[in-house]
């Protein structure tokens, strides 16, 4: 195999859609947000805002808002990145019924992973979104 063969089978195999499993914990309808930030409980660290408010009996939702003031757009897609993993990490242990909105700061970027992993998990302790665990 030559490169070009090598490069098309990169290509090729780099637009396989790959299948999402977790497509259902992210608040998609603007009409949630729109709920969430109107009448949702807020809290502010260093690093990020985090609105709460009870929706349903489904399982929690997570909406993730960088607007532009955050910096250009590989900032902005970047620090959306780093919350959707924790928002992955964490998801199993929410209380269901819950829509969440994160509004990341600049300095989240800045942090470490296990310094965001720490504050995340401090907010919804706070906020009592954590289910208890079983020791």
């Amino acid at each position: 195999m030559n490169g070009w063969d090598a490069a098309a089978k990169h290509l090729l195999h780099s637009m396989t859609p790959k299948p999402r499993i977790d497509h259902g914990i992210f608040l998609r309808s603007s009409r949630d947000i729109q709920t969430v930030k109107q009448h949702g409980r807020r809290i502010s660290t260093g690093l990020f805002n985090l609105l709460a408010h009870k929706m349903d009996d489904a399982p929690s939702r997570i909406g993730i808002i960088v607007g532009r003031r955050f910096g250009n757009a590989v900032r902005r897609n970047r620090a959306k990145r780093v919350f959707r993993e924790l928002v992955r990490q964490l998801h199993p242990d929410l209380v269901p019924g819950r829509g969440l909105l994160v509004f990341p700061k600049r300095d989240a970027l800045l942090q470490s992973h296990e310094g965001l992993v720490q504050a995340w998990r401090t907010s919804l302790e706070r906020l009592h979104l954590l289910r208890a665990r079983a020791y």
